[in-house]
């Protein structure tokens, strides 16, 4: 932890930050030894732990316990995508941003769907991948520009569709709730909007997260407002 004093002895506290441990995932040594460096520039990062493969990134995560993990998806044996998915449901807390050299739509959206925050091209500069592991460690979901244009044009494709076509297999009352959650709802507000407890709500949306095959708020809200929900 970090801790810088201003001229009047008061400690800055934006700088009074714990360091994001990150771990990762690449089964090119070269690749990996010239990512440590670059997010080890970063005094916000410290890199704890690297694997080449799927099972080991499984078995680090434990020993290592990182905030942040960089994973490749074209690994030996065990794919990134699934191994996103395991790591996740074993360490929910931990936060994934996928850097790769697919430009494929099918693993962007794989990726969405097993729990990525983010998905960078390789071949980014230093200070995209620094900046993209800050906004994937506060919460937020970043893509290369590349990428982000495919985004787009999926969602844009999604949104053609009314909400009922784009959600299929929601419920009525899931697609209402879903709808309020884009809307900027909280669930507790959700809960007085609909007079229900904020248990059922938040039960009702751990359905919908099964059903769009999504694991956090975030990327439901993006794929519902792409539909058209939440605008009401």
């Amino acid at each position: 932890m970090r801790e810088i004093a201003d001229a009047s002895g008061k400690q800055d506290e934006a700088r009074n930050m714990p360091v994001w441990r990150v771990m990762l995932v690449d089964d090119h040594p070269l690749f990996r030894e010239g990512l440590a460096a670059a997010v080890d520039l970063d005094d916000d990062f410290a890199v704890v732990a690297q694997a080449s493969t799927g099972e080991e990134a499984l078995a680090e995560a434990g020993r290592a316990a990182p905030d942040l993990v960089i994973m490749d998806l074209g690994l030996p044996g065990r794919s990134g995508i699934e191994t996103i998915r395991c790591l996740l449901r074993e360490h929910p807390h931990v936060r994934v941003l996928v850097m790769t050299m697919s430009e494929d739509d099918d693993n962007l959206l794989a990726a969405m769907r097993a729990g990525a925050r983010g998905y960078l091209l390789k071949g980014a500069v230093r200070e995209e991948i620094l900046h993209a592991l800050h906004t994937v460690g506060r919460g937020g979901a970043v893509f290369s520009p590349r990428m982000a244009e495919s985004l787009n044009r999926l969602f844009t494709a999604v949104g053609a569709a009314p909400a009922k076509d784009a959600f299929p297999t929601l419920t009525a009352r899931e697609r209402e709730i879903l709808d309020l959650l884009a809307g900027g709802l909280t669930y507790r507000q959700i809960a007085a909007r609909l007079v229900v407890a904020e248990k059922t709500v938040r039960n009702h949306v751990g359905s919908i997260f099964t059903k769009l095959r999504v694991h956090d708020r975030a990327t439901a809200i993006m794929l519902a407002r792409n539909a058209g929900l939440g605008s009401g």
